[in-house]
């Protein structure tokens, strides 16, 4: 399938990337952005209402893939109410929407959690993701949710950044030992949004790496894939530096693996191939 789609915050890391992928792929693509230049064709504020019902009235996109978030991983506004927004205008004219939602709803107490799994998030930014969730699903039954976890794999993800500015100095902190995620290569994840945006499937997917990994050994993926010094990679335990975050993480993605085409390749293939 092919058409008219808005990806929405497509100068970010991973909304470039489905921007890019999707016209590449024969879809009429119409990116936005709020502050960031670059792949965008439209500035478009998602905490403004009024101007996404005007954006998606006016484009009549047949898909809408929303990736835009707040600057700020804690900003309510961008994250729930945008979601909310960008929910309303698509079904008021009718667009297929694939949301795109976070492992951080959940707490981590579980550690394994499937699509059927109730978020219990324990900070804001999973609070506000969870509230997303809940919103488009409400006003858009038939709209995809799609969790996912760490994104990275073309050296713009915000863990690959991170990592470097650690090395070098440029930024203080650590890398978690004890925080436990499934990373995704943004091309997997792009290619997965853009082929769920011309199939019926609805409500939570959960789309991430089949392998888990803690974010420090994350890291030193990175350092030795980038030919940094691992020794330049500081490590500590999240639970005594920022207690109450959620740790192990592990999203069951066997429904995702038995409803795509699309390969999801296990971190430590993409990080070395």
């Amino acid at each position: 399938m092919t058409g008219r789609m808005l990806v929405t915050g497509s100068t970010g890391s991973l909304g470039r990337r489905v921007y890019e992928r999707a016209r590449a792929a024969g879809w009429t693509a119409t990116g936005t952005c709020f502050t960031t230049p670059g792949a965008a064709d439209l500035r478009l504020d998602i905490r403004d209402r009024a101007a996404v019902d005007a954006a998606v009235r006016d484009l009549r996109p047949d898909v809408v893939i929303h990736t835009a978030g707040g600057r700020d991983r804690g900003d309510w506004r961008s994250l729930a109410d945008g979601a909310a927004h960008v929910a309303l205008a698509a079904a008021a004219t009718g667009a297929r929407l694939v949301h795109i939602s976070s492992d951080a709803v959940f707490s981590g107490r579980e550690v394994h959690y499937t699509e059927d799994a109730l978020p219990d998030p324990t900070y804001r930014y999973g609070a506000a993701k969870a509230a997303a969730e809940t919103a488009v699903q409400a006003i858009a039954p038939a709209a995809v949710l799609v969790r996912t976890s760490t994104i990275l794999g073309d050296g713009r993800g915000a863990h690959e950044v991170l990592t470097h500015a650690l090395s070098s100095g440029a930024v203080t902190g650590a890398l978690f030992t004890d925080e436990i995620r499934m990373p995704v290569h943004v091309d997997d994840l792009a290619d997965a949004l853009i082929e769920l945006a011309g199939t019926d499937v609805a409500g939570p997917l959960h789309v991430t790496g089949p392998e888990p990994v803690s974010r420090y050994d994350l890291g030193l993926m990175v350092a030795a894939r980038d030919g940094l010094d691992p020794a330049s990679i500081p490590a500590a335990r999240s639970a005594d530096v920022l207690p109450g975050r959620p740790l192990d993480v592990r999203l069951d993605c066997t429904l995702a693996r038995s409803l795509l085409r699309t390969p999801l390749r296990p971190v430590s293939v993409f990080m070395t191939s």
